[in-house]
Parts: C-alpha cells; structure tokens; sequence
C-alpha cells in the first residue's frame, strides 16, 4: 500500500473515534440534564397545604392519577462533526456526515406518587456509532506533458524523399542515376566533379538533388548553396538536334561511375532500352514540332526601325539578347517573337536607322501553352502593324492570308499537334515540352 492510502485510512478512522466520543460526550450531558430537571425541589401541589413539622402529613383524597410532561430546558442544537480532506481529489462525497441527532424524550411524573418518592430516571436510548467513512479512491495522477526533442538533423535526412516530380525529371525523357551519398556533399562540389566530361555530351544533363532543409527536390546551381545526400542526375534523350547517341550513353555512364567513385556512393542505373527509347521518342516529337511564322512585307516604301520598336513596345514586347522583340506571358513564358524578315537581326543600336521590307511573327507550336488562343493575339498585332506601316500579311510564298486561311492555321497547325501532344502525356508548353523542344 502507497503512503497516499495509509494516510487516508488513518484520517477515517481518526474521525470514527471522534464521532464516537462526541455522543458519549453528547450522552453524559444529556442525562445529567434530565436528573436536574426531575429532581423534586417544592412540595407536592396533589396533596393539598404543605405538611407541618411537627404534625403527620394530611392525607388527601385519592384521585386518578394524572399524567404531567415537564418540558425540559432547551436543549442545545447538536453539531456534529464532519471530515473534510484539506487536499480533496474527489467530488465532496467524500465528506463524511454524522447520524442526525437524537431527541432526549420528555419523562413522565405520575401524580398518585408521593412526595418523597424517588423520581424515575428514563435513561436515552444509546447511541449507535457513526458508520465507517467509506474507502476513498485512490486518486489517478494526471498525465504531465512532456516536450519532444525537436528532431535532429540526422533523422530529416533518414526521412523518405519521395520521387522527383516530373517537371524535374521525367523517366519517358530521361536516362536517369540515382545515387545516395554516405555523406552529404556542397552542390557546388557535385556539379564541378564530372564537368570536364560531360562537356562532350550532346544533350543536357539535368541535377536534381534533394534540399533537406526545404524538404523538396530542387535542380542544382553553381549557387546553390545546400549539401546534398540524394542525388539524381537525367541525361536528356531527345532535343531538337536528334535523338541519343551511342557514343553519349558511353560518356555519360563513364562519367556516373567515377562520380559514384568520388562521392563514395553507388550508382543506380536502370536497365532498359535506351537507344530504342530514344528513336520512339525523337520520331513522335517530328510530327508536332512545328513553327508558325506570320510574314508582314511592305506594300511600298520600307518599314524604318523606329517605328517597329514604338509599335512592338507598345504590343508589350521585349528586346532581347537574340535580336528579337519577345511578348511573355504573366509567368514569363515566352508566346510569341518578332524578328527581322531580312537578314540583320535588331538591336538598340540598328534600329535607329534600320529599314526593313518585312517582319516576322513566330509562333514555337510545342512550347507555348493555349496555342490557338496565342495565334489569335498574335494575329491580330500583326494586323495593327499591317495597317500601321501599310504592310500585308502573307505566307511563305508571299500569298495573302485571308481570316479562313488564317482559322485554317489555327486548327490544323495548333491545335492539333497540341491535341496530340496532350494524348501522349506532354502538354505543350509544360517543363517536360520545353526541355523536348529545345
């Protein structure tokens, strides 16, 4: 038994004993109250005058007896005691009640006694002790809060990583190494291992490395500034070059094994077809890679330079490093470009005095996401610029472009190779479609 419980019991039978002293207590009083009240202290009022001394007491006549109740003193409010635990852990049934007191009963005189005769005592009725207090529980400490560690580094990294999301590396698009590092590696470090071999390569290599502070996988920079463990590292099948050759898988894996070599890790290759993978994939990229150009030629005089640059800003486009005016979308995506139909590409400093007899719209069909409402924006500019400069809108071969040939354009060109494109799982215009188409 615990201290909690030895003292409990202690306490209850501590408050038996009291109870139980109190009505004796409580018993005493009583009686020696009664014995003041019936004792006799003046003559007898049934037998006439008060006797003489010296002569015999006068017998009265003898009548039936009559029965008096003297009501004794009051009597004072009995207080019981009670048990109250100074450091309760239960509701207050706990507290402990006396049994309600008991009445001392009136004692009868019987008139037909007399004067000298004792007076008979009723003692009260003895009074039963007080129940034993009931047991009382044994109170359940509380359950105390306790502040987890916050986790160590070395169980974040433990933690899965899941699988690279697809817009990093796609397993359609890419020969992909897995590699996890015993210990992590500054991205830096990685990225400057193999560089000298893969510079060979004809096709990109993508870095992907997993950032435990963020908790996500990130491609890696020469200012990245995080250590890695989990490695991924996609060698590009297909671009607009062609598809993956031989001599590049060779390079590549090469280079994988002596990174894994360096970094003390092992390198994950998948076994599959990888040349074939390629071929498929290169072949269906050659039925929706396509560029629709919009040709503007002059009906008269040439288009001067500073025209074209107030007219393209004012379409909200942009010159670039390349010699073209660019329009992106609000995400920075590139929709459409304006470039010279002639031979000199613009520039800050050529278009001060450039003069130019046609301009081109281009329209980059597998990079551009919602190509059939880009092709409309992009046609109706170059109307505004056809009747600023007193141009035409014409095709390859210097035809005029009617509004159906133009919805012909839209449906045929854009919006189904985009249709297609979508069937295959590559929406145009995503990170997967702007690595393909590069």
């Amino acid at each position: 038994m615990t201290e909690l419980q030895l003292g409990l019991i202690g306490l209850g039978a501590t408050a038996v004993v009291g109870v139980f002293g109190y009505n004796k207590w409580q018993e005493y009083r009583q009686r020696k109250l009664a014995q003041a009240v019936l004792k006799p202290h003046h003559a007898d009022i049934l037998l006439g005058d008060p006797p003489k001394a010296a002569a015999q007491p006068a017998v009265a006549e003898r009548s039936e007896p009559e029965i008096r109740v003297d009501t004794p003193a009051q009597v004072p409010e009995r207080i019981e005691p009670m048990f109250v635990d100074p450091h309760p852990t239960v509701p207050s049934d706990d507290m402990l009640a006396a049994p309600a007191a008991t009445e001392m009963p009136a004692m009868p005189v019987f008139a037909d006694e007399p004067a000298q005769a004792a007076p008979v005592v009723v003692d009260a009725p003895e009074m039963a002790p007080a129940p034993a207090a009931p047991p009382v529980a044994e109170p359940v400490p509380e359950p105390i809060p306790v502040a987890m560690p916050s986790e160590p580094a070395d169980d974040l990294a433990d933690a899965p990583a899941g699988e690279v999301p697809t817009e990093l590396l796609d397993p359609r698009l890419e020969f992909i190494v897995a590699m996890e590092l015993v210990e992590p590696v500054a991205a830096i470090d990685v990225l400057q291992s193999q560089r000298s071999a893969l510079a060979r390569l004809n096709k990109p290599v993508h870095w992907i490395g997993y950032n435990e502070r963020t908790r996500e996988w990130v491609r890696l920079k020469l200012d990245s500034d995080f250590k890695v463990r989990r490695l991924r590292v996609g060698l590009q099948l297909v671009n607009r070059q062609g598809p993956l050759s031989d001599g590049d898988m060779t390079i590549f894996t090469n280079a994988m094994n002596a990174l894994a070599d360096e970094l003390m890790a092992v390198a994950d290759m998948p076994s599959s077809r990888v040349l074939d993978q390629a071929a498929e994939i290169d072949q269906f990229c050659a039925a929706v890679d396509l560029e629709i150009g919009l040709n503007l030629v002059s009906r008269g005089s040439a288009f001067t330079g500073t025209k074209i640059r107030a007219l393209a800003e004012a379409a909200g486009m942009v010159l670039g490093l390349g010699g073209v005016f660019t329009r992106y979308d609000d995400s920075g995506r590139v929709l459409f470009s304006l470039l010279n139909y002639e031979s000199t590409q613009f520039s800050a400093d050529t278009l001060r005095n450039l003069t130019t007899h046609g301009l081109t719209f281009l329209l980059d069909v597998p990079r551009v996401d919602h190509g059939e409402r880009t092709f409309m924006q992009m046609t109706e500019i170059a109307k505004r610029f056809a009747d600023t400069l007193n141009g035409a809108l014409v095709d390859d071969n210097r035809q005029p472009l009617s509004d159906s040939q133009l919805d012909h354009i839209r449906r045929e060109f854009i919006g189904k190779p985009q249709a297609t494109m979508a069937s295959y799982g590559l929406i145009a215009g995503s990170p997967q479609a702007l690595r393909l188409f590069s």
